[in-house]
């Protein structure tokens, strides 16, 4: 199988385009029709979680470098930094750390911290 390389900027030139006006002309129907074509409920209330504030928000409320929060919160600095940057959103149990620490930084980080 050969492999696909592509550069930076031929990803940037090849950026999707949105037909605005087919977006705008889906009705309600049809929308809930292909949601259940890919095997999802229109009607499912799940909810959507975040954490309280953005992670780098939080962080440099801190005063922290990527690094020394990584280290604080024991996980990986690529982890933080996709969650940072948006590539990758905190699971339900980073997001309930992520709340603690914006809500509590002093006795979460206290608690956290490695004897």
């Amino acid at each position: 199988m050969a492999s696909i390389r592509k550069s930076l900027a031929d990803i940037k030139a090849a950026r999707p385009t949105i037909d605005r006006a087919k977006m705008a002309a889906t009705s309600e129907d049809e929308i809930r029709r292909q949601m259940e074509e890919d095997g999802h409920s229109p009607d499912d209330d799940a909810p959507r979680y975040s954490p309280v504030l953005p992670v780098r928000i939080v962080r440099k409320q801190l005063g922290m470098t990527q690094e020394e929060f990584a280290a604080a919160l024991h996980i990986p600095l690529p982890t933080l930094r996709n969650w940072e940057q948006g590539r990758t959103s905190p699971d339900p149990a980073a997001r309930a750390l992520l709340t603690i620490v914006a809500r509590e930084p002093e006795a979460a980080l206290r608690a956290l911290k490695v004897a």
